[in-house]
């Protein structure tokens, strides 16, 4: 890896593009470096970690209303819909709309964290609808998805996001292009203009994530999806894009993120050298903000020695400053305590997720969160009775570059009211790839057999599972068979509008 300077230039500096970021993120994607087995195995187990929670949240609103704005864009020889039949095809921009937020609804798919947070699982949906759409086959998907992964993954070890209140989409958009651009063999110079146009429109605030927070949450990942294809496109016809739009004196680095001073290091694979940022990633196994993930592990083992919740007078939870500040009591969100607020709002509430994963000792994407369990007064009781604490220990371990060090996890403290404490802590959740019991793809498969069970008939789900596993082999015009089909007469329709 390379690491590459990243600063504001004024304009009469006249930057030449071969030192502007996106030209170099542009050479990444057109480098036609092959693909590592293990990697390509990983993409596999992604595809599949994808239509598990895609076919799970199938008829949830946000995703009915989002399947049906995709309807309303029909295409011959287009892109499938998760949970319609496969002939039903539709505009790429619009299917990686409909299945982004599918694949983001239950916010139970995969994560990277570092300077900044991503799911980069969500550069699959418009690669996969483009590859869908232009009849690529199983190794292009693979190059196109390896290259999404390496530059989302790149951007957030160098760029933080979040500490100028933008919203993680901003690294998102451009990755999907440049994925998109891998995936169809384009020229550096196209994929350069796409992605300084997908930068460009999708610098967002965090408010989506902040306060009560909306359905656009599963949202967001699929609009940047969209963006990037119509970004790609545009460069594909000639079309040139804001420039330097990470350097230039008016870019979004000089006016939306460190300012004119600011200087970044953004690694980057040197030329002819693989792609292999997805094998730092990691999936969830339970439904719920990645930082919920260890602490949720960690409840499960210490309820056993609580026979009485009432009995529990505090709880303190010693953490990273991102679970504090996010997620913790450092937001300063009031609606992380109310047992009315959505179902995203609990979601990156880790007070109310413990205590509901202390109580019951399993984690359930639906019940956990149901208005009903929310409201229940013992649990509420106990959830109140939670806080967290940022210790500087955890935030160090949490931006370490060591993997054998990075944490994401916290030192809890019981208090009981007869004075006695339980203390326990955990550095990173079991199923991470240095926990008790890293994913591989038979957890992958399960995951997916789970969480389908019931929605899909056995036989599409041994077809699909049998496919995506040949993806490598998968001719040309063939990948319509990574969808997955819901029975007939199962897809609830959306309200009307406009499309």
């Amino acid at each position: 890896m390379t690491n590459h300077e990243v600063r504001v230039y004024p304009s009469k500096a006249a930057l030449p593009r071969e030192a502007q970021l996106a030209w170099k993120i542009a050479g990444v994607a057109a480098d036609k470096v092959p693909v590592a087995r293990d990697v390509a195995a990983m993409i596999i187990n992604r595809i599949i970690d994808n239509a598990a929670v895609a076919i799970a949240s199938v008829n949830r609103r946000p995703v009915v209303s989002a399947r049906g704005m995709a309807l309303g864009h029909p295409r011959k020889r287009g892109a499938t819909l998760f949970g319609a039949p496969a002939r039903v095809t539709v505009s790429p921009e619009w299917a990686a709309w409909a299945n982004g937020t599918a694949v983001r609804e239950l916010d139970y798919h995969d994560t990277f964290l570092a300077a900044d947070y991503a799911h980069p699982g969500d550069t699959i949906p418009p690669i996969l609808a483009v590859a869908q759409s232009l009849g690529k086959s199983g190794r292009d998907l693979i190059r196109g998805i390896a290259t999404g992964y390496e530059i989302q993954i790149d951007l957030v070890k160098g760029i933080c996001l979040h500490e100028h209140k933008i919203d993680h989409i901003a690294h998102l958009c451009p990755a999907q292009a440049a994925g998109i651009g891998a995936l169809l063999n384009l020229k550096q110079e196209v994929i350069y203009q796409a992605v300084q146009q997908a930068v460009h429109v999708s610098f967002t605030t965090r408010q989506s994530r902040k306060g009560e927070i909306s359905s656009w949450k599963a949202f967001a990942p699929a609009h940047a999806g969209k963006l990037a294809i119509e970004a790609v496109d545009r460069a594909m016809r000639g079309e040139g894009a804001p420039s330097p739009i990470y350097e230039g004196e008016d870019s979004v680095i000089a006016w939306l993120l460190g300012g004119k001073d600011a200087v970044y290091q953004v690694p980057l694979p040197a030329p002819g050298e693989p792609k292999r940022a997805i094998l730092d990633s990691y999936t969830k196994e339970h439904s719920a903000e990645y930082q919920s993930q260890a602490l949720i592990d960690l409840a499960f083992r210490m309820r056993r020695d609580i026979a009485d919740f009432d009995a529990v007078e505090r709880i303190v939870i010693h953490t990273s400053h991102h679970t504090h500040y996010v997620i913790g009591t450092g937001a300063n969100d009031p609606q992380k305590m109310d047992p009315n607020a959505s179902r995203e709002t609990l979601d990156h509430s880790i007070m109310y997720i413990f205590a509901v994963a202390l109580q019951d000792g399993v984690w359930d994407h639906e019940t956990s969160y149901a208005p009903k369990r929310a409201r229940r007064e013992d649990t509420v009781r106990l959830w109140h009775k939670i806080e967290t604490r940022e210790d500087p220990e955890w935030t160090r371990r949490y931006h370490s570059v060591d993997p054998a060090e990075k944490a994401f996890g916290a030192r809890v403290e019981i208090f009981m009211r007869d004075g006695t404490k339980r203390e326990d802590e955990i550095s990173v959740a079991n199923a991470h790839p240095l926990g008790a019991k890293p994913f591989e793809r038979a957890d992958y498969i399960r995951k997916f057999e789970t969480l389908t069970d019931g929605l899909i008939t056995v036989r599409e789900s041994n077809r699909f599972l049998e496919a995506v596993q040949n993806l490598p082999r998968l001719p040309a015009g063939e990948l319509a068979a990574l969808n997955v089909a819901m029975p007939a007469g199962s897809l609830e329709e959306s309200r009307p509008g406009i499309f």
